[in-house]
């Protein structure tokens, strides 16, 4: 991160809305994620695994140029997207 707070784009603001997202926790994920790597130069995933009740789900948020969140989901396939030390 550039030291800036993360800050969502209209489209990923909108992706939050439409998939029942918190916002706060999807800005909490993108400046403390559990995991953070690059898709390329200049995008990375960050993410963190989530309970909500009886189930644990994964919170990615796609983050560009260090700050900007252009999207953001929740995933139950956590075995293929958590990557192991």
């Amino acid at each position: 991160m550039t030291g800036e707070r993360p800050r969502l784009t209209t489209h990923a603001r909108e992706q939050v809305v439409r998939r029942g997202l918190d916002e706060q926790e999807v800005l909490s994920v993108a400046a403390n994620p559990e995991q953070r790597f690059a898709l390329r130069e200049g995008r990375e995933v960050r993410q963190s695994r989530r309970a909500e009740g009886p189930v644990t789900y994964l919170l990615r948020v796609i983050v560009d140029g260090g700050d900007t969140i252009v999207t953001a989901y929740r995933t139950s396939k956590i075995d293929k997207y958590w990557r192991q030390s």
